[in-house]
């Protein structure tokens, strides 16, 4: 004998929870999705987690390279999307490009998701 299922009233009253906040809105969450989308890569991460535990919370490009084993091209390609999505601040000294993190940078998605 099939189970019985429970019939549930849509056309109660009360048929869904009622939000208590604001969504987040279409234009928010294109950028949310832009911003997510530059650190769901593990090598970016990595790259940002380096340049957080560095000193002043800066490094240069050359010492970024050994610690995620990849060419020196893609780190650079890496280092440009988390860069262009306001995570790094990039400064050029003799011929080397030293990478710094943007104060408050992670605060936007640790804000989206802790939803205060």
């Amino acid at each position: 004998m099939a189970p019985v299922l429970a019939v549930t009233d849509v056309r109660a009253a009360e048929c869904c929870a009622p939000l208590v906040r604001e969504p987040i809105a279409a234009a928010e969450a294109e950028s949310m999705a832009l911003t997510m989308k530059a650190l769901a890569d593990p090598a970016r991460l990595r790259l940002l987690s380096i340049v957080a535990a560095s000193e002043n919370q800066e490094a240069c490009v050359c010492d970024l390279i050994e610690p995620v084993g990849l060419s020196q091209p893609t780190v650079s390609h890496h280092l440009k999307v988390l860069t262009a999505a306001g995570f790094l601040t990039r400064s050029k000294r003799a011929t080397w490009a030293y990478y710094a993190l943007v104060p408050g940078s992670l605060d936007r998605v640790a804000t989206f998701f802790g939803g205060s």
